[in-house]
């Protein structure tokens, strides 16, 4: 075995070995299942006792207009608002008062509590009143079935998008969809680059301040050692991503039969899908397999392994500069702009995925293993993905180049400031 080779297998073993990784790959997917059932059980609980609400109208016209829920009840009542304010027994929740038409005077309303009132109450309250004032004003025209004739005319297209492939065949999309996909796939490429990049520096310190270092560089050159903790700590990052998948998978089903939240408010629309007709069904079905998930899974994996190596050499190449972490924040910056700029970047790309923001910083590669994700389910063409990942392949080269010459430098330097014009003295070397 090479002694790359040797070197990977040292950091892979060692780190997956670490309670502390065994402790947050297992528990992370369980504390993020939590986050999401906690929320929408607690959600499903209503408070034992209806607010009541005191209904206050001088015109005589609105007072009716409420009916009663589980979580509000509506009652008229003739007390001033300086009575409301004086009670001490908290009976009565709000107070809401109508002093003119609405129709005319639509700011002649307002609620008063001894507190914020929720916005579920305020577009209850906004709900019920406009509902009535529509009708109020469509009667007022005196025209027979006017509100029938206004219903019947709204029209819901239902827009369906088709591409077709360079064989004409014909595939359903969808926009949505391809948006959900671009994003969630940016996030993890940035979460991942971002935190395995910092590992790797963080690795490169430890061993440099232990002076580990020193007996190592006597059997393998700084080189080799940067590209083994380098490639043996994505493989760390793999791993732990797929134990992820499955283990959020399996817990997602369990907590789901534990809190039921298969009986919750919004389960329904997850439950109709069993429920759907074949024409439907089918019609979603054409929508998913619209995309070249495996061509989208494999662009995934290179961009990773692009933008993952490109960043954690110049990490590699910051611990290896430095003796403690508190040094690391003036070289930090320039590294960690790009990665923050390329997710910002991602994000209104996805509006606009062929605009020149979108282009540019999917083919610049600093930024492209982010913005390219973004793109790709909407259909890159392949001259514009190959520049992209040889650009990226250019720079990773070139990048893997500088930090080594300052890693084998560094790596050996004790109890000075370095600065930039330091780090371009090593460069020369």
């Amino acid at each position: 075995m090479s002694k790359i080779g040797l070197i990977v297998r040292k950091e892979y073993m060692r780190r997956v070995h670490k309670k502390s990784f065994l402790i947050f790959t297992f528990l992370t997917p369980f504390l993020l299942i939590l986050l999401v059932a906690i929320p929408l059980w607690l959600s499903t609980i209503k408070d034992d006792q209806a607010k009541v609400i005191a209904v206050s109208d001088s015109t005589g016209k609105y007072g009716t207009v409420f009916s009663d829920t589980e979580s509000y009840r509506f009652v008229q009542t003739g007390i001033s608002l300086e009575k409301f304010k004086q009670q001490e027994d908290g009976e009565l929740y709000a107070y809401l008062i109508i002093e003119a038409d609405l129709l005319k005077n639509p700011s002649a309303i307002a609620i008063y509590a001894d507190k914020q009132v929720t916005p579920e109450l305020k577009g209850y309250i906004s709900g019920q009143l406009e509902e009535f004032l529509r009708n109020e004003k469509l009667a007022s025209y005196h025209i027979p079935r006017l509100k029938e004739i206004i219903d019947e005319s709204k029209i819901d297209l239902d827009i369906k998008t088709v591409k077709w492939d360079k064989s004409g065949e014909e595939k359903t999309g969808s926009a949505e969809l391809a948006t959900v996909i671009g994003i969630f796939s940016t996030f993890l490429i940035y979460m991942f680059i971002f935190m395995y990049g910092a590992m790797v520096m963080r690795g490169v310190m430890e061993e440099k301040t232990s002076r580990i270092v020193e007996v190592l560089v006597s059997s393998v050159k700084p080189v080799e050692l940067m590209m083994g903790k380098i490639i043996g700590i994505a493989l760390v990052g793999l791993t732990q991503f797929l134990l992820w998948v499955v283990f959020s998978a399996g817990l997602f089903t369990v907590v789901g039969l534990i809190f039921g939240l298969n009986h919750l408010p919004d389960a329904p629309a997850m439950q109709n899908m069993q429920q759907l007709p074949d024409s439907q069904a089918a019609e979603i079905m054409q929508v998913v397999n619209g995309f070249n998930f495996q061509e989208i899974i494999l662009y995934f994996i290179l961009y990773f392994i692009g933008g993952y190596l490109l960043y954690a050499s110049l990490f590699a190449a910051i611990g290896s500069a430095v003796d403690n972490e508190t040094d690391t924040q003036q070289f930090m910056l320039p590294v960690t702009i790009p990665i923050v700029f390329a997710m910002y970047a991602g994000i209104y790309s996805a509006q606009n995925p062929d605009g020149p923001l979108a282009f540019w910083c999917s083919i610049i590669p600093f930024t492209s293993p982010i913005v390219m994700m973004v793109r790709l389910p909407f259909d890159v063409p392949l001259w514009q993905k190959l520049l992209s990942l040889l650009l990226l392949t250019l720079t990773f080269l070139g990048t893997t180049w500088m930090a080594a010459k300052i890693y084998r430098t560094g790596i050996l330097m004790y109890g000075k400031k370095v600065n930039f014009k330091e780090l371009w003295k090593w460069l020369k070397y």
